[in-house]
């Protein structure tokens, strides 16, 4: 007889994208470590652990040791919350654990005294979930590392008993005694989490791993998280399952001839990439499809990170494109940014929360090129490969322009490692003749479709982009 699998018994956290990381949430009634240095929002992260778990019906206890319960209610309402309600529905319970002065200089304290007071609190009001705050600060006023060890397993027993969901956060200090403490907190907790913010070029950014999990499986990777307007925010990638949807229906990229060329047009659900030196018209060709788009009565949102919506809309009436009524009638939406105003976290967050809140049927990034400098390839990469896969799951399609040099090769045409992600590759570039310059459109590939593969002269105009004949040169 094969021995019974158990599965252990979970606490969702119901934080935007934690549960899928930790496979449905936090060891239930177990102690759980989630270490991090200044700002790295652990405050945060326990107080909505407790915030979420109340409004789903589970009563916790936030106990703080370094910010008083006033101090802690104005800082949620800076989020939403409001944390007044809940307590007086007996739901959340924030108790201040800070000691006296007298208390520190003597040195005579134990965790006793704050145990049998949760204790008490957690039967009146039957909470299943505790954070305990800083707990760190209380431990590094005990000199004697013996107590230390004494007064940690004393907490580690009473969570067992109690069976409460312990969530307790800590910071690193690079010091001898204090990493004791620390390695032998890795090793009591049954879950151990480490949130960290670092700088690199001069720009901000927060990961989120998993150090340890006994008993279920989990994401093993560092995971990009933001402290948004409305808490903490991570889009992981921690499928091994693809799951974008199929190729759709083909559709009119807007320009006759082009549709000719693709074998009847783009096809939804796709990724279409237009690349092309500066000047050949890629935003044209782009905007040509966003107003087709839009007058068949489809919602578009258009990421810019290189001009704003004035500018951009401005200069596309010079080709005949006049995007202000799609906007007007909230079928065209923007996000125009700097790269480089905030992590490549904060924009793909901000790019989340408009794609759920219009809820459009193709997206557009002008350009990809641009990417690098919210900070740096790596960043690029993970804030498109995100986009995309987002994307593709919602049966969305995405067009993406890239500026390349002048004499640029095909090869590595996508710029950010993206290119098994795209699907139709359209190619611009220029010709030079001896009494002129042309400018040349060529499809260069085109999965799941057929298309053509000879390069064509095409021209700009006040009418948009007319594609000519077959190019002889």
């Amino acid at each position: 007889m094969s021995p019974t699998t158990i599965q252990l018994e979970k606490a969702p956290t119901h934080i935007s994208g934690v549960d899928e990381i930790l496979h449905g949430g936090l060891p239930r009634g177990r102690m759980i470590v989630l270490k991090g240095g200044p700002g790295a929002g652990k405050t945060i992260f326990g107080m909505e652990f407790l915030y979420r778990g109340a409004l789903a019906g589970e009563p916790g206890i936030f106990v703080g040791l370094e910010e008083t319960a006033a101090q802690l209610r104005e800082n949620a309402a800076t989020l939403g919350w409001d944390l007044s309600a809940l307590e007086e529905n007996g739901q959340l319970f924030l108790l201040e654990g800070s000691l006296s002065p007298d208390t520190i200089l003597s040195g005579d304290f134990s965790l006793k005294g704050l145990l049998a007071a949760i204790a008490g609190k957690s039967k009146e009001m039957n909470a299943q979930r505790l954070v305990l705050d800083a707990l760190d600060v209380l431990l590094r006023l005990i000199d004697a590392p013996h107590r230390v060890r004494s007064e940690m397993h004393a907490l580690n027993h009473w969570i067992t008993e109690a069976g409460i969901t312990t969530l307790m956060t800590i910071r690193p200090q690079a010091y001898e005694r204090a990493l004791a403490y620390e390695a032998f907190f890795d090793s009591m907790a049954d879950c151990v989490i480490e949130l960290d913010a670092r700088v690199r070029d001069q720009i901000t950014t927060r990961r989120f791993r998993v150090v340890k999990y006994r008993g279920s499986a989990f994401g093993h990777n560092e995971y990009p998280y933001i402290i948004s307007p409305a808490g903490i925010q991570i889009v992981p990638i921690t499928s091994v399952e693809l799951r974008h949807a199929p190729p759709g229906e083909r559709m009119t990229t807007g320009i006759e001839e082009l549709d000719a060329v693709m074998g009847g047009g783009y096809r939804r659900a796709t990724c279409i990439l237009i690349a092309g030196p500066p000047g050949t018209g890629k935003t044209i060709m782009t905007s040509t499809f966003v107003d087709a788009a839009c007058q068949r009565g489809e919602k578009v949102l258009y990421i810019s990170f290189e001009e704003s919506v004035a500018a951009l809309t401005g200069n596309l009436l010079s080709a005949g494109l006049d995007l202000a009524p799609h906007i007007e009638a909230g079928r065209l939406s923007f996000i125009a940014s700097f790269p480089e105003a905030e992590g490549s976290e904060e924009h793909l967050m901000h790019f989340l929360n408009e794609l759920n809140a219009f809820d459009p049927q193709h997206v557009v990034v002008d350009a990809i090129s641009a990417c690098e400098r919210i900070a740096g390839m790596q960043a690029a990469f993970e804030y498109l490969m995100r986009l995309l896969n987002i994307c593709k799951e919602r049966g969305s399609t995405v067009i993406l322009t890239n500026q390349l040099g002048i004499a640029e090769e095909s090869s590595g045409i996508s710029g950010n490692g993206i290119s098994s992600m795209v699907d139709t590759v359209i190619l611009l570039s220029y010709l030079s003749r001896p009494d002129r310059t042309d400018r040349m459109l060529h499809v260069l590939k085109s999965r799941g479709s057929g298309h053509s593969n000879l390069k064509r002269e095409y021209m700009i105009t006040d009418e948009g982009i007319q594609i000519m004949g077959v190019s002889q040169g």
